[in-house]
């Protein structure tokens, strides 16, 4: 979807995201206030992506709140397709989930879509798929979810129950509606077709393997708004609930403009970068100060357009406090830029230490997160 110059797909995105037409284009809502504050009712507090908005729009996301407060079963969807090495940006939906699943006890279902790596790229073969499923599934696991309730799988090795539903979807979707929604053409495989109905499996899969009535919510990024469309629409046609939704905005890469991606190596930051390379990455990003201390002190920077405030925004200063006034000093000049790529570096280096520290000890209880057939 075009989106004022930029590329917005499940594939694909590239420029700067307009977020306020993307829920226009979308037909989603936006995450308000009352809606953000009920949700910390239940949390017992509000998380720094709810807090700071990276979280920011959803589709009936107060409905599934309210099948909670009612005694309803919910259920938890979100995850990831490994075709490289994890970075910053795939973790923002993932640490969102974990709060969701602490908050609401909830069960998570977290699908590795390593069939659609596979059919979507034509460089990539099983043998690398299955090698980057492996590394990928401990960075999951390194997040901190609760084994009795998460539920990893991969759509290659997860397939009586997975095919089952999915068949049931595919039933429902013409080839028309599948191209109009995700672009294919006729030079697209047709794995590429059905791959789509795969994704929308996990949204049914709680209530098909024990019969019970369950409401799932999909935490993710916003690109992948579209496959729930589909999900929704034939939910009703299968007797399920419709799956609700809530979308995250995309991290930036540490260049000018762009989201941070794993095929531009320079822009991400890797769950698997050393802290010394992670730093080195910081030190060279892009941010919204002058050419020279002089200038910088004369007119102060803009950190609306710095890729270092965004970090820290975000995701890694849990202060409000802090953040406000590293923006109020940034602006009046008080604030230089190597002061908080030092601040955001030190923060960075201690994340990924504790997170390869988890990584470590996820290699001893894999077993205890694999759904099985």
């Amino acid at each position: 979807m075009q989106n004022s110059g930029a590329v917005v797909t499940p594939w694909e995105v590239k420029g700067e995201v307009d977020y306020d037409e993307l829920i226009r284009q979308f037909g989603v809502e936006p995450l308000d206030r009352p809606m953000i504050e009920r949700l910390g009712r239940h949390a017992g507090g509000l998380h720094v992506l709810l807090r700071r908005g990276m979280f920011f729009s959803h589709r009936e996301f107060g409905d599934w709140m309210k099948s909670y407060e009612e005694g309803v079963r919910v259920a938890l969807y979100t995850g990831r397709g490994p075709s490289g090495n994890t970075h910053l940006g795939h973790l923002i939906p993932w640490i969102f989930t974990k709060y969701l699943q602490d908050a609401f006890k909830a069960d998570l279902f977290f699908q590795m879509t390593d069939d659609e790596k596979f059919l979507f790229n034509p460089e990539l073969s099983i043998e690398d798929i299955n090698k980057f499923t492996e590394e990928n599934l401990l960075d999951i696991i390194a997040v901190g979810f609760d084994p009795k309730r998460t539920k990893i799988f991969a759509d290659l090795s997860y397939t009586k129950k997975l095919y089952n539903i999915a068949v049931r979807v595919a039933k429902h979707v013409t080839f028309s509606t599948a191209r109009a929604t995700f672009g294919f053409s006729e030079s697209s495989n047709i794995g590429m077709v059905f791959f789509p109905a795969m994704q929308a499996a996990p949204c049914f899969l709680p209530q098909y393997i024990d019969g019970k009535d369950t409401h799932v919510l999909i935490p993710c990024a916003i690109d992948q708004e579209p496959y729930w469309r589909i999900s929704r629409d034939v939910a009703p046609k299968l007797g399920y609930r419709k799956p609700a939704g809530i979308y995250s905005k995309f991290i930036p890469g540490l260049g000018a403009g762009g989201k941070m991606s794993a095929s531009m190596p320079e822009t991400a930051i890797f769950l698997s970068d050393t802290e010394g390379e992670a730093i080195k990455k910081v030190k060279n990003a892009f941010t919204g100060g002058q050419p020279t201390i002089r200038e910088q002190k004369e007119k102060g920077g803009n950190p609306d357009v710095c890729v270092i405030y965004s970090y820290l925004y975000s995701l890694f200063e849990e202060s409000d406090a802090e953040v406000a006034e590293t923006y109020k000093s940034c602006k009046a000049g008080g604030k230089m830029c190597g002061e908080c790529k030092e601040s955001l570096a030190k923060k960075v280096a201690a994340f990924l230490k504790e997170h390869h520290r988890r990584r470590e000890k996820a290699k001893d209880c894999v077993q205890d997160f694999l759904l099985r057939e």
